[in-house]
């Protein structure tokens, strides 16, 4: 039996604070939290949502294995077609604990697994921290976290202690190094240049063999500074001077690459604690910014998750769109889609046969079959949009209705 449409058009649940990554022709969604009664709930550990990019249409996984425990704020990144998550906060505090799944799984079961025999010191726990992916190597920078007092060192700015049992909370500008073929944790010698302040909540990403560092907050600063570590020679550059107009100072934001020399950075939450909705390219050959002038301003987000297309389009998934002084309550679940590039010219016309499916009803059938099975995918696709765009306009009528 053919699933209901409702079923069929369902989107993955509102949250803020998970992971997303994108691998083949799929957009993977796991963890993170939504705001209930005044309470933080974590989603559920053992769901995976998966979002197919030419039908539109999502599916939930149930996962098996070791299972991390429900949390936010965990790093994730995909390499080799597996998802790994480090870190994040639970109700027990916080993690180092790293686990890895198949995202390629040939009979459909997604089965978590902890790496536990590992060689070397893994970072001390935290979350909001960030990762660059590169030669089989996850690099971890920064967030927030705890350590013992004999573990303080020039790399940790702290916030609070708790003196009894010696307990210091505060922001890292530390760099650990997970080799997945050796399965060894190791810290890097930093060969020269100034590293970043210590922060969380800042964002990432890595073009070439530089790793980009931007934004993010300590103590009740946040900050729109940009850094680049070496990956080769591990050398900082120090505060990047920029040409012109830049972003503001900001903290739970997204930066994502985009071509070979350019960086998306997309909203966040500003200085005064409220959502930001602007987007912004920097050129790696022009050392300057450009803020996009098209994008809605009705779309703020922050502690959301960002991920390239295929075709170069930013994928923008969940986070919060209130004010932070509203008791968080705002998370979303919508995906919104940034087009970076101009699409290719099949792409263009799958979507003009897509969303003129019912004029075109009596042709489709003779396209080669190849072809008809993208063609279909497309119908699906904006069929999918189509109704989801019904359903928030009666949802934001129904709210309407119930304040007049």
């Amino acid at each position: 039996m053919a699933a209901e449409p409702a079923e069929q058009f369902c989107v993955a649940e509102e949250r803020s604070g998970h992971c997303a990554v994108v691998d083949g022709n799929f957009l993977y969604v796991w963890g993170g939290y939504v705001s209930i009664e005044e309470n933080e709930v974590y989603l559920p550990n053992d769901e995976l949502w998966i979002y197919e990019m030419d039908s539109g249409l999502w599916t939930m996984q149930l996962m098996e294995g070791e299972l991390p425990t429900s949390m936010s704020g965990s790093c994730g990144a995909s390499m080799n077609g597996k998802l790994y998550i480090f870190g994040g906060f639970d109700d027990k505090g916080y993690s180092n604990r790293l686990y890895y799944v198949n995202l390629r799984t040939k009979n459909g079961t997604y089965r978590w697994k902890k790496i536990a025999n590992f060689k070397g010191q893994p970072p001390t726990p935290r979350d909001k921290l960030s990762c660059w992916v590169y030669k089989d190597r996850l690099i971890y920078f920064g967030g927030y976290g705890c350590r013992k007092h004999n573990e303080l060192s020039d790399c940790f700015d702290v916030h609070d202690a708790f003196w009894e049992g010696q307990i210091f909370w505060g922001w890292h500008n530390d760099v650990h190094v997970f080799d997945t073929t050796t399965q060894t944790w190791s810290q890097p010698a930093i060969r020269g240049g100034d590293p970043p302040q210590p922060r969380a909540a800042h964002a990432c990403a890595v073009l070439g063999n530089k790793g980009y560092i931007f934004g993010g907050r300590v103590l009740q600063t946040r900050m729109n500074d940009l850094h680049c570590l070496n990956l080769d020679t591990w050398t900082w550059s120090g505060r990047i001077n920029i040409s012109g107009e830049k972003p503001k100072d900001r903290s739970w934001h997204t930066l994502t690459p985009i071509g070979d020399d350019r960086l998306f950075l997309f909203g966040g939450l500003s200085s005064d604690a409220g959502p930001l909705s602007d987007g912004w390219i920097h050129s790696i050959a022009t050392n300057g910014w450009k803020q996009l002038t098209h994008l809605p301003k009705s779309r703020p987000r922050w502690w959301h998750t960002a991920c390239l297309g295929k075709e170069g389009e930013v994928m923008v998934f969940g986070g919060s769109k209130d004010d932070l002084h509203f008791m968080d309550t705002g998370h979303c679940s919508d995906l919104l889609i940034f087009q970076t590039q101009p699409y290719s010219l099949l792409r263009l016309c799958l979507d003009c046969i897509g969303k003129n499916a019912a004029l075109l009803k009596n042709q489709i059938p003779c396209l080669p079959s190849k072809l008809l099975q993208q063609v279909l995918k497309k119908i699906t696709f904006w069929a999918a949009v189509n109704h989801r765009q019904e359903k928030k306009a009666e949802t934001e009528r129904e709210g309407q209705l119930n304040t007049t």
